[in-house]
């Protein structure tokens, strides 16, 4: 069995190259990778691609926001472009409006949709989010029980940085509350998954089967927040 036990942060994330799609979970602080992504930002990689729900950078916390702010982000492709607080301006806003870094706006269901499809293996789908706005032009539409439908196309990633409560030392994953929001589906659709733990791995047999929330076929490397890790 591989070991995908990994001592630290910087670790895990070391050989990440230049140009690298990422796809980052969370709602704001929630079930975010805070440490995997603070680790990035050290390391340095640049030119990179972010997949999200929203392009973070308020109250000053670790979030894919700090890849932006220190310029290490090309293009983020999220479901929320526009900042939560007009009177708030994060990085990510400043950035796209002085051109030095592009923006993909996808439907929040349409972008958990072709992620999920990613890890499914699923060819494409037809949604009714977008039709007849910008967002729909240029694609194929459908009409199916009198309904028009766009057609959507999977988003896999080089790699997903995830947060889990707990896994095994082969990565089956259990994740608790908030955490089950992208945590889940972005896990299964990227070609390398990352993972922080709140917990050190357990071995193999001690995790319910029926509480696994993702298989440990989809994991790749595991790393346990230490005591002095960001644990918000």
């Amino acid at each position: 069995m591989l070991n995908k036990v990994f001592s630290s942060f910087d670790l895990a994330v070391a050989d990440i190259p230049d140009a690298s799609t990422i796809m980052f979970p969370g709602f704001g602080g929630v079930g975010s990778p805070q440490n995997l992504i603070a680790a990035l930002h050290r390391q340095g990689a640049k030119e990179l691609t972010g997949i999200s729900n929203g392009h973070g950078g308020i109250d000053g916390r670790v979030d894919v926001g700090t890849l932006i702010e220190a310029g290490q982000m090309r293009k983020m492709i999220c479901a929320f472009t526009a900042p939560t607080h007009p009177s708030r301006i994060p990085p990510f806003v400043r950035m796209y409006n002085d051109g030095e870094i592009e923006a993909e706006l996808v439907p929040q269901g349409t972008l958990a949709e072709r992620i999920r499809a990613a890890g499914s293996g699923i060819g494409g789908f037809f949604t009714p989010a977008s039709v007849g706005t910008e967002l729909a032009e240029g694609k194929e539409h459908r009409e199916i029980g009198g309904r028009t439908y766009v057609l959507e196309f999977p988003m896999p990633a080089d790699y997903a940085f995830i947060r889990a409560w707990k896994a095994d030392t082969f990565g089956n994953l259990q994740f608790r509350m908030a955490q089950r929001n992208f945590n889940p589906i972005m896990a299964m659709a990227a070609t390398i998954t990352i993972v922080e733990l709140e917990n050190e791995p357990v071995p193999v047999g001690e995790l319910d089967p029926d509480q696994i929330h993702v298989p440990g076929v989809y994991v790749d490397r595991l790393v346990s927040i230490p005591e002095d890790g960001i644990w918000a």
